[in-house]
């Protein structure tokens, strides 16, 4: 089980990007979160087993058909047990 805490910059609010990752998120069995953050960026957190964790992180660089990331970011770290995954404000 691990803890990937990821940033994606570019074009990824008001295109569908956050429930496209709790989508994906929740289909690879994953727990955490994603928000929007007031500088444009999506912040988000996945645990899980590492290989659907690795491939969340990586379905991040592509995203929602209309998003457009230009950067993503990631601190891995130990679980926190989370529960079930959710767009958070």
């Amino acid at each position: 089980m691990i803890h990937a805490h990821v940033f994606i910059s570019g074009q990824v609010q008001g295109v569908g990007y956050r429930i496209a990752t709790l989508e994906a998120a929740t289909a690879r069995g994953l727990q955490g979160w994603v928000r929007n953050l007031p500088d444009g960026r999506v912040e988000a957190v996945f645990e899980g087993d590492r290989p659907q964790v690795e491939a969340m992180v990586q379905w991040c660089d592509q995203g929602s058909a209309t998003a457009r990331p230009e950067d993503v970011r990631v601190e891995y770290g130990e679980p926190e047990g989370l529960q079930g995954f959710q767009i958070t404000p």
